[in-house]
């Protein structure tokens, strides 16, 4: 994709942040798609939604600001592929070359991560720290259930004293040395361990604060919620992923300030 070079005032930090939610859908588009329970069909596909948003300043805690009104977005029931793609377009008309300092931060799914590493290279990737701390605490109910104490007590230490501090080897190291009797609890300690393991350089979030970044996909999350929320999930309707990708896209256009962009583009059609 050849695009033109932007020029403009430099950014002093440009981010990018992906996720993936579900939306219903009519019979006809998951047929042959496996559910998420086995043996089941699905009743749902997936809508990859991405922002972009610029930060230029810090609290005086060194927490980051992000700069009012300026989230974009671009979305789609689409292929990881042709979503990069979508995503990238945005990103470079944004700025993205103009930018000091890239950032993309995503919750974990290998499918980001990929298309950071093919669209995004040199960017500071973050694991949403929000995220991660889930993953430690769905192993801490495993591990104790119905034991609210002893799951705080399991997580003071492995979220608080590893997670939180980047101390990422010695958390992994210490989920591998979890030897319950139980095959299934096994199995989901060995993933866990493997996630994080995969996603160590990811994780060092006392670096992340002192250069003042973002650690958390907050921005996304909403965006799943403002983009497609109630107008998807809780209307009660069942979409076809044309109709979709159009409600999407108009959704999008709105929010990023191009209404009338979106209607120029139909006309043309």
């Amino acid at each position: 994709m050849d695009l033109p070079v932007i020029l403009g005032e430099p950014i002093p930090i440009l981010y990018v942040q992906m996720d993936g939610t579900g939306i219903p859908v009519v019979k006809k588009e998951t047929e042959g798609r496996k559910g998420r329970t086995d043996g089941q069909p699905a009743h749902t596909r997936e809508v990859k939604l991405g922002c972009v948003f610029t930060q230029a300043t810090w609290d005086k805690e060194g927490y980051a600001i992000r700069d009012p009104d300026s989230t974009t977005y671009a979305g789609a029931v689409e292929t990881a592929e042709e979503f990069g793609k979508r995503i990238y377009l945005e990103a470079w008309n944004r700025g993205w070359n103009r930018a000091q300092k890239k950032v993309v931060i995503g919750d974990g799914a290998e499918w980001i991560w990929n298309l950071a590493d093919q669209h995004f290279p040199g960017a500071v990737q973050i694991v949403d720290l929000y995220h991660a701390r889930q993953h430690l605490w769905e192993l801490a109910r495993r591990l104790y259930p119905n034991d609210p104490v002893n799951q705080k007590l399991w997580m003071k230490v492995h979220q608080k004293r590893l997670l939180d501090k980047g101390k990422i080897e010695k958390l992994v190291l210490a989920l591998r040395s979890i030897d319950p009797t139980n095959t299934d609890l096994l199995e989901k300690i060995r993933t866990e361990a493997d996630y994080f393991e995969r996603n160590a350089e990811r994780m060092r979030y006392p670096k992340y604060r002192r250069q003042h970044l973002f650690v958390g996909s907050g921005v996304i999350e909403a965006g799943c919620k403002t983009v497609i929320g109630a107008r998807f999930k809780r209307s009660g309707m069942f979409w076809t992923v044309c109709n979709a990708n159009s409600m999407i896209a108009l959704r999008c256009r709105h929010l990023n300030g191009r209404f009338e962009d979106y209607w120029e583009t139909r006309r043309a059609a």
